[in-house]
């Protein structure tokens, strides 16, 4: 993988792999700004497994691999978060 392609865009998750000593909370900071850098029609899952699929073989113990896990888990099952039209009405 290289700068600049359809799953990297901005080629952040190819520089995350070049920093050494990079923690799992910035690796999750560079995550966000990848998946707000896509397209609304490109598919996160598939692009993430197309990552994983590249990066993960040479770079298993690497946070971004486990983030990039992570979040191909969370984008998998979306679920509704909280919010007052959540709430039963006429609680008492």
């Amino acid at each position: 993988m290289k700068k600049g392609t359809p799953e990297d865009p901005k080629g952040l998750i190819f520089e995350s792999y070049r920093i050494e000593g990079i923690t799992k909370p910035e690796c999750r900071t560079i995550f966000l700004d990848w998946a707000l850098s896509l397209p609304v029609e490109q598919n996160s899952a598939k692009t993430i497994s197309s990552l994983l699929a590249q990066y993960q073989p040479d770079h298993p113990d690497h946070p971004m691999t486990e983030v990039l896990s992570e979040g191909l888990h969370t984008m998998a099952t979306p679920r509704r978060r909280g919010g007052w039209r959540n709430r039963v009405r006429n609680q008492q």
